[in-house]
């Protein structure tokens, strides 16, 4: 058995699991390590899972966008979560477990089913174009029956769509609701989640994870007063589950640590998170593809780990999805400009391990 990563990322062996998903954690979204011929590598998967824990994530996201959605179609679904819930159970803590699933109620109501079968805590929810609000509420709530749902504001670059406050306020007040993804890169949809759980009354119980890879640590540092029918409650991000955050993972959880000490007031903290602020969006941008409207996101996240060694290649299920042109040479410059994001040293002493 493998020993538990240090630091604020380790959860004490006392705290329920929802104790641990409300106080905060950096959960990344875990890509799909691929061979050259688009099969499932094993060993690399494996790999992937053992940073993320060793780093200090609390949390794993598994068959999210960053996994690619496209697993949910392929037979590939069940392996991929069976391979990261066993690999986590290598480890002396407890991470916390959580399953993308997808589609219509039946589907989604399903793939719940086999998360919950194979260990998986809770359920990230993703959007579906095909039913309107009342249909998507009337969803998280068969879902809900099976596991907690975890609500997701994606952008519609990738698939999400909008939604309403009044929709949040609805989502928030389903019991089985733990947490909010936001993830709309929007500050007026940002908004809308965060007065949508306010006013359902349930901002102590619904956690809220920032998804808006143009904006971590703002949000991350911010302390929100939301004025609802004249009271003000004040409402935090308490953490991450972000693709960003599928790379860097060590610097990660030292950043998310030091926003916790902002947040409580630490002014040195909160200055020290703004200067980095626009590096670490400027090195999203490259390694997203935000130029060509997010459509070399995976192959960059790919790209990152292959440079640190832990994946063999840039490949996606789809053979035609790899960097945008010019991609590369962002993700060169931004590699350069700013080495105290990348944790380089730390994925170079465990790899061999990891890869073991």
């Amino acid at each position: 058995m493998l020993g538990t990563a240090s630091g604020a990322q380790a959860p004490q062996a006392q705290e329920s699991v929802r104790d641990l998903f409300r106080r905060g954690l950096v959960i990344p979204a875990h890509p799909l390590a691929l061979t050259e011929d688009r099969r499932l590598d094993e060993r690399r998967q494996r790999a992937l899972t053992r940073y993320y824990v060793e780093a200090g994530a609390g949390g794993l996201a598994v068959g999210v966008h960053t996994t690619q959605f496209a697993i949910h179609g392929t037979g590939l679904l069940a392996p991929v979560l069976e391979l990261a819930a066993g690999t986590a159970r290598e480890f002396e803590r407890e991470v916390v477990l959580v399953a993308g699933v997808t589609g219509p109620t039946g589907q989604a109501v399903a793939e719940a089913e086999l998360a919950r079968s194979l260990g998986y805590h809770m359920v990230l929810l993703s959007p579906y174009r095909e039913l309107d609000e009342d249909g998507l509420i009337a969803r998280a709530r068969a879902v809900g029956e099976v596991l907690p749902v975890i609500g997701f504001y994606l952008q519609p670059a990738v698939g999400g769509r909008p939604l309403s406050r009044d929709f949040w306020t609805r989502l928030a007040g389903i019991e089985s609701v733990v947490g909010v993804k936001v993830a709309p890169f929007d500050r007026y949809r940002t908004l809308d989640v965060l007065h949508g759980v306010v006013r359902a009354g349930r901002a102590g119980e619904v956690a809220l994870y920032t998804g808006n890879d143009d904006h971590i640590l703002a949000d991350l540092i911010t302390s929100h007063r939301v004025v609802v029918d004249g009271r003000q409650v004040e409402v935090e991000f308490v953490g991450g589950l972000l693709g960003q955050w599928a790379v860097w993972v060590r610097r990660a959880v030292e950043l998310l640590e030091e926003a916790t000490l902002a947040r409580s007031g630490d002014d040195a903290a909160v200055r020290r998170l703004l200067g980095l602020d626009g590096h670490l969006t400027d090195a999203n941008a490259a390694i997203f593809d935000s130029a060509n409207g997010f459509h070399g996101c995976i192959p960059g996240i790919h790209e990152v780990l292959r440079r640190q060694g832990l994946l063999a290649g840039r490949w996606c299920l789809d053979p035609g999805e790899d960097l945008s042109p010019g991609q590369l040479a962002e993700i060169d410059r931004i590699w350069a400009a700013y080495p105290w994001l990348r944790d380089d040293d730390f994925v170079a002493q465990g790899l061999d391990r990891w890869l073991a």
